[in-house]
């Protein structure tokens, strides 16, 4: 690691046939899947594994994403994903990733946001430890945020059920499967061609934690080009807020990938 150059920690993904939609195109939440497990070797690699964060009783959660499909992922491609923590405050910090294809074109990139919680599941602080060997900068941006404005009352609504296979090794929904939840969702509401959409910028707002079998609801409204999704509880609390932006909106999104790893989120 080149000093005062954050960290960076690279690995190979295939992408494989059971990961791709019947267009034979990447799904969303593989990315995140991608990611999350990059951002775990990342860790363990650097000597905080699992069995260091379970001795001190902490542990990241998601609290946003985004990810962004900038050109065609086909089932069979060989990727290069490169992660790195590109900013953090007190008690977060937002990891880029990125992943190159075999020319080294750039074909996707996600942030996401993670809070650092003890074993209370009360926000906690940062190691030490982290500042000499991830060299991270003070974050100049806020959190991510999802801001659904006003719920139209005509909007489309579905059912959502939390099944065991969507639980994760901590007994959460892990945050990949809320993607797959938006896809579903706005699938429902006749909105096919935006969730297969190349490039298109997907955000993931992530208010709680969905209980294991618990019962959901869907609601979906198209927003300009946009989709706009909220996933609530049987009592009607938000647990996502989501925005799927196809074509325009994720090709600026591209151009401006750079730029949008530091802007101020509102």
């Amino acid at each position: 690691m080149t000093s005062g150059e954050p960290d960076r920690c690279s690995a190979p993904y295939r992408v494989r046939f059971d990961e791709c939609g019947s267009d034979g195109l990447i799904r969303t939440s593989v990315l995140l899947r991608y990611t999350q497990d990059l951002a775990g070797v990342h860790s363990a690699t650097r000597g905080f594994d699992r069995s260091w964060y379970a001795e001190r009783g902490i542990v990241w959660l998601v609290r946003a994403a985004e990810v962004a499909v900038v050109a065609p992922i086909r089932v069979g491609a060989e990727l290069v994903g490169t992660t790195v923590v590109v900013g953090f405050r007190r008690v977060w910090a937002r990891r880029r990733t990125e992943f190159h294809d075999t020319d080294g074109t750039l074909v996707s990139w996600v942030h996401i946001d993670w809070v650092l919680i003890d074993d209370r599941g009360a926000p906690t602080r940062i190691p030490k430890e982290f500042d000499a060997v991830f060299a991270v900068p003070p974050a100049t941006f806020g959190l991510a945020r999802v801001d659904l404005g006003e719920v139209p009352s005509q909007r489309a609504r579905s059912t959502l059920t939390v099944r065991p296979q969507e639980l994760d090794p901590m007994d959460h929904v892990n945050n990949a499967v809320y993607a797959d939840w938006l896809d579903e969702a706005v699938l429902a509401a006749g909105g096919t061609a935006a969730t297969r959409a190349v490039p298109r910028l997907v955000q993931l707002d992530y208010a709680r934690a969905a209980e294991p079998a618990a019962d959901l609801v869907a609601d979906v409204w198209p927003d300009g080009g946009a989709w706009v999704c909220r996933v609530a509880d049987a009592d009607g609390a938000d647990l996502l807020r989501a925005r799927l932006e196809p074509i325009v909106a994720a090709e600026q999104a591209a151009v401006d990938a750079g730029a949008a790893t530091h802007r101020e989120d509102t």
